[in-house]
């Protein structure tokens, strides 16, 4: 089998961001949820391991903010977006996942895409920092997806691939995140996309998914980056 492109995840697959996620929403809450802070923050943001439990669990973004967070449906659309604002202008550092450097360097010959609702800028700020922008071939961020049209719908990566690509035809995809919503966007980009394409999932375990709990399932679960290599 040959891969002809790999389509990443950002937040939880490439980068550890749950602190600067964490920092982000205490910042939105000051402006939309101000009763939600002090005594009584939400559980789920007063540690790593609590906030990755509730991210894990949440079908989307909204029911995030609703059923972990505490917040209204108004004020969970309010957050909503407020989200691009703050996520720019917050400052507190990510890094990559140990490994992931290596893979993406071990595998440079295959096209690598990231299909993301961070900030493309702030995505592409880290890989110039970490000196591996140049094995990118594009980075999609939320900035050119409609707001209701962000994943597990395609249009992310029908964006990547038709760059990478122009018309995709018998071509082998791996599309690698740590989320339910990352499963539902490889389906949905294998249903609009050519019948003569496969698409393959992988989740990612080592941010704390638990896909057994998943509705949707991937295809392959690997438990450290190295694993990824093992597979290509």
């Amino acid at each position: 089998m040959t891969i002809d492109a790999i389509l990443w995840d950002y937040d939880g697959t490439l980068v550890k961001s749950a602190p600067k996620n964490i920092s982000v929403t205490k910042d939105i809450l000051r402006e939309v949820a101000p009763h939600l802070l002090g005594d009584s923050l939400p559980e789920y943001l007063k540690s790593e391991s609590r906030y990755h439990d509730a991210n894990h669990a949440a079908e989307n973004w909204r029911d995030l903010y609703i059923s972990f967070f505490g917040l209204t449906h108004e004020e969970a659309e309010l957050a909503g977006a407020l989200w691009s604002k703050h996520q720019r202008r917050n400052t507190t550092p990510v890094a990559l996942f140990d490994g992931i450097i290596d893979v993406i360097r071990m595998f440079a010959h295959i096209p690598h895409g990231i299909c993301s609702q961070n900030s493309a800028a702030n995505i592409l700020a880290l890989l110039d920092t970490v000196l591996i922008t140049s094995y990118f071939k594009l980075v999609v961020g939320y900035e050119e997806v409609p707001f209701n049209r962000q994943k597990p719908a395609s249009d992310a990566g029908l964006i990547c691939l038709d760059r990478i690509f122009g018309e995709v035809r018998n071509k082998t995809l791996l599309v690698i995140g740590d989320h339910e919503v990352d499963v539902m966007f490889a389906r949905n980009i294998s249903s609009d996309i050519d019948g003569s394409n496969t698409v393959i999932s992988i989740a990612v375990l080592y941010s704390g998914a638990e896909p057994e709990e998943w509705g949707h399932q991937p295809d392959i679960v690997i438990s450290r980056p190295e694993e990824l290599a093992d597979f290509l």
